[in-house]
């Protein structure tokens, strides 16, 4: 355990950044799996609209360091290939 005051209050900020950041990824996944699941069934529209949801999580995740620069190209590369296979 933490034996100084800024050692506790570390602790205390890791918790708390720790917490904003896996919501801000489980974010990235739910809206990956859901334009799967778009894709799945051949909806273009709500695929389209999956995608520009998605695009904007991966954009605010990279703006707040949760994810590489290189990381988040990779991922929205991957999702609009996905998203272009429909036609």
């Amino acid at each position: 355990m933490a034996n100084s005051a800024s050692a506790l209050k570390r602790v205390r900020q890791i918790k708390s950044r720790t917490l904003r950041n896996t919501s801000a990824k489980t974010r990235v996944k739910s809206l990956r799996k859901k334009i799967y699941e778009a894709v799945e069934s051949k909806d273009k529209e709500a695929a389209a609209q999956s995608y520009k949801e998605f695009s904007s999580a991966v954009d605010r995740a990279l703006k707040s360091n949760i994810y590489h620069a290189n990381k988040v190209a990779n991922l929205k590369s991957k999702m609009n290939k996905v998203v272009k296979s429909i036609a």
